[in-house]
């Protein structure tokens, strides 16, 4: 007995479609996120290749970064599947039967529209939970691969330098891939200190000890020379040259600067990709918080030389109690130093009478030079030469200031701008993408049943056009986002937003047996545009 048979309210209609359609969306979901991590892996080839990893440290990373490709792939196999099944149906006249009986093509669809909404709960949960955790340990553990050294290979006639300080040539290796032959070592490890190292060999040994922890080179029938050099040129010392034999020698180097470490993880959760919804709300908020601090203190900067601007007290308060800290600082250091600010004291009237002192003391320098106003027929003329060149110097200081101080914190802004709007786009995809699979539904089933055809070939066409053209609107629209031509909210939610018409459009298609005629406007435009062509023609002829 089947389980759908216990269900009071499920139909056999439903049972069908829904055993119908699981299958294939399987099968559609595994090539798609197959598909998908293939092209991660191409990525990602050159950090992986020649480092010795082992087979399950290639699963897990390929086990996380299969989790983050979960969203993306559900709302393709949706739509590859829903065509193919539609289509089948289609083909066969099963759909032509249903509709017969009476039941409409939102009815037929009906146990599929309840699919995708498990599927758009299912896509968020992955993009709010398992994907940040995921993303975590991926970042941790590609760079840990990044950092660790190539897999230890020393091939004939080649100068390996993989063991820092230490150069290594072999000359002939044998089969057992054990004895070597014709070897040469060159050490530079004392170099700084001008001692240079050769060690050369007839034959000799290699092998891994300490259950690979090192590597050891056992060398026979060789010699040893050691140079030192001076490195002042002045110098009139002479430095030995000194040269060893010896019939066994031993080298052992450390292998542990080749083995994979593991990264502490607390060090790449600030990442965007590692961030749930809540994450990337607050990190947004804090941006938001942070663009409006620096443009009030960009403009308290300017009301400081221009007064007839007013001070923005929303962040001043703040501003005199770090002022005050680092005054007392200074105090307890010095034993003396500024008096601290009382923070109590409301702060326009702090700034407005130290404002108006400043203002007092040049004003009252400034007229103690200033010319009778009878001998004087301009305003610049009350003043003399040198306080003229004094106030322009001062004046073009200040204007200077201000524009560097313009332009430093318009640039700084503009990165932190665009910044948020990855932040709050990356936010608001975790929900766009998960309503997508629901819409895929009312675009894949309504096309199956349009163009009739079952089968893998045709519906997977259909079903690439449709997801190039979600994949291309998204791509636009964060790069729209990102230069500030729409908000981060809107660009979002407009692949969303043009789709769900698009799918309505198919749906009341599918829904009247009306075909699909997207060339027939196309062809009767150029028709008429040749038929006036000729017109036109024979009226001059």
């Amino acid at each position: 007995m089947s389980i759908f048979s216990k269900l009071p309210r499920l139909k056999r209609i439903d049972e069908l479609v829904i055993t119908s359609f699981i299958p294939p969306f399987l099968v559609a979901f595994s090539v798609s996120l197959f598909v998908l991590l293939m092209q991660m892996l191409w990525i990602y080839i050159d950090d992986l290749a020649g480092k010795g990893l082992g087979f399950f440290t290639v699963i897990e990373l390929l086990s996380y970064r299969a989790v983050s490709f979960v969203p993306m792939a559900l709302p393709l196999g949706i739509l590859l599947s829903s065509v193919m099944l539609m289509g089948n149906y289609a083909e066969h006249y099963e759909l032509s039967s249903m509709k017969s009986a009476g039941m409409s093509l939102v009815r037929i669809m009906r146990p599929l529209l309840v699919f995708a909404l498990f599927a758009v709960a299912f896509s968020w949960y992955c993009s709010d939970y398992l994907i940040p955790a995921a993303n975590l340990k991926f970042g941790s553990r590609m760079w840990d691969i990044q950092q660790t050294k190539p897999a230890l290979r020393l091939d004939v006639g080649v100068f390996n330098d993989d063991f820092q300080g230490f150069t290594i040539h072999i000359g002939k290796k044998m089969g057992d891939g054990r004895t070597i032959k014709d070897v040469i070592i060159y050490d530079h490890t004392e170099s700084n200190s001008g001692k240079y190292t050769v060690i050369t060999a007839k034959d000799g040994e290699m092998f891994s000890a300490e259950g690979g922890n090192i590597f050891v080179m056992r060398l026979r029938n060789g010699t040893q020379c050691i140079e030192s050099r001076g490195y002042q040129a002045s110098s009139q010392s002479k430095y030995p040259f000194i040269r060893t034999g010896f019939k066994q020698f031993t080298k052992v180097f450390d292998l542990s600067e080749f083995s994979l470490s593991r990264t502490n993880e607390e060090l790449f959760k600030q990442s965007r990709q590692t961030m749930d919804s809540r994450a990337l709300k607050a990190a947004a908020d804090s941006m938001a918080i942070d663009i409006h601090k620096r443009t009030v203190t960009a403009g308290n900067y300017v009301a400081n030389y221009l007064s007839i601007f007013k001070m923005d007290s929303t962040y001043l308060r703040e501003e005199l109690k770090k002022a005050n800290t680092r005054a007392t600082d200074q105090a307890s250091n010095s034993g003396s130093g500024p008096t601290p600010l009382n923070v109590s004291t409301p702060i326009e009237s702090t700034f407005d009478s130290t404002h108006s002192i400043s203002i007092g003391v040049a004003r009252s320098t400034i007229l103690k030079r200033v010319k009778p106003i009878g001998v004087v027929t301009k305003f610049a003329d009350t003043f003399s030469d040198a306080d003229k060149s004094t106030l322009r110097g001062r004046a073009e200081s200040s204007a200077r200031g201000i524009q560097n101080q313009t332009f430093s914190t318009t640039a700084s802004l503009d990165a932190t701008k665009e910044n948020r709007v990855k932040f709050i786009y990356d936010w608001q995809m975790k929900y766009s993408i998960a309503a997508v699979c629901f819409i895929f539904m009312f675009i894949g089933a309504p096309m199956g049943a349009i163009v009739r055809k079952g089968g893998f070939g045709y519906p997977l066409l259909v079903s690439i056009v449709f997801f190039m053209l979600f994949v291309i609107l998204t791509i636009f629209c964060r790069k729209i986002a990102e230069t500030f031509v729409v908000s981060a909210y809107l660009a979002a939610w407009i692949p969303c937003i043009i789709l769900m018409p698009l799918g309505a459009w198919l749906t009341y298609k599918a829904m009247n047996d009306q075909p699909l005629n997207l060339f027939e406007g196309l062809r009767y435009f150029l028709q008429n545009l040749l038929k006036r062509f000729r017109n036109a023609k024979t009226v001059q002829g």
